[in-house]
């Protein structure tokens, strides 16, 4: 915990001495939820590079969960780069990641993961390559679908992109969403709808069958995602029946 509250201070520190508040504004727009950024986003700032790098090595002692618990701090602290880094220096790690460790990381949303961005970028990174690897299984996100947080939510749907694309089992990973149909978060709503989007794309029945039995009760949102890719035809099937 020492260690990992060390980790955390040096970066704070290092963001708050080259803080750039105008440059903080500028992805302000893309963020319904609210932004708080320190103004590092930029590729070519050493933050990304220099001296992430020079963290990993330095602290690479803590091990993955002394990272994890470092991002739990990170995140708690609302800062947009904050969290950025906590998810990379994860990836860092991703090798020595098992089922056990889902609990931790569900942690990170209970302490501040608060966005669309750091969810999806959480998926790209660390869930979706261990899920798909088989590394962890399927199974370890059921109980994300009921969390309290709605951004978990949103990631248990999410980390199943890639399944869809390397062929995974069509009819059982869109059963995995079915918890989900009645969720009230457009966040959610957002992700579930893009799952199946990808799934139509892949093996076009069972997602239709299964977006049938919902079309006249679940939000609108997510027959607008899932069927994004469809024909106009094709989309009339999925409007809801006028009483």
């Amino acid at each position: 915990m020492e260690k990992s509250a060390a980790l955390v201070k040096e970066i704070r520190e290092y963001c708050k001495a080259h803080a750039d508040a105008q440059k903080a504004k500028k992805w302000e727009r893309y963020f319904k939820e609210g932004y708080d950024a320190w103004g590092l986003l930029d590729k070519e700032n050493p933050l990304w590079n220099e001296k992430q790098a020079e963290w990993l090595e330095k602290y690479r002692g803590l091990g993955v969960q002394g990272f994890m618990k470092a991002g739990e701090l990170l995140f708690a602290g609302g800062k947009y780069e904050e969290g950025a880094l906590a998810i990379r220096f994860l990836k860092a790690r991703r090798a020595e990641l098992d089922s056990k460790a889902f609990v931790l990381l569900g942690k990170w949303f209970e302490s501040g993961i608060a966005n669309w961005a750091h969810t999806d970028v959480l998926c790209a990174e660390v869930l979706v390559p261990l899920v798909t690897s088989g590394q962890v299984t399927v199974n370890v996100l059921e109980s994300w679908r009921a969390s309290k947080h709605k951004f978990q939510r949103r990631a248990s749907a999410v980390a199943l992109l890639d399944l869809v694309k390397k062929g995974g089992n069509i009819k059982q990973l869109v059963e995995f969403v079915r918890p989900m149909m009645s969720d009230g978060e457009r966040v959610v709503q957002q992700g579930v709808g893009w799952f199946l989007r990808e799934a139509w794309k892949k093996e076009p029945k069972p997602v239709e069958t299964f977006l049938l039995e919902f079309r006249d009760t679940a939000p609108r949102l997510i027959f607008q995602y899932a069927t994004e890719k469809m024909t106009p035809g094709q989309k009339a099937k999925f409007k809801k029946e006028k009483k």
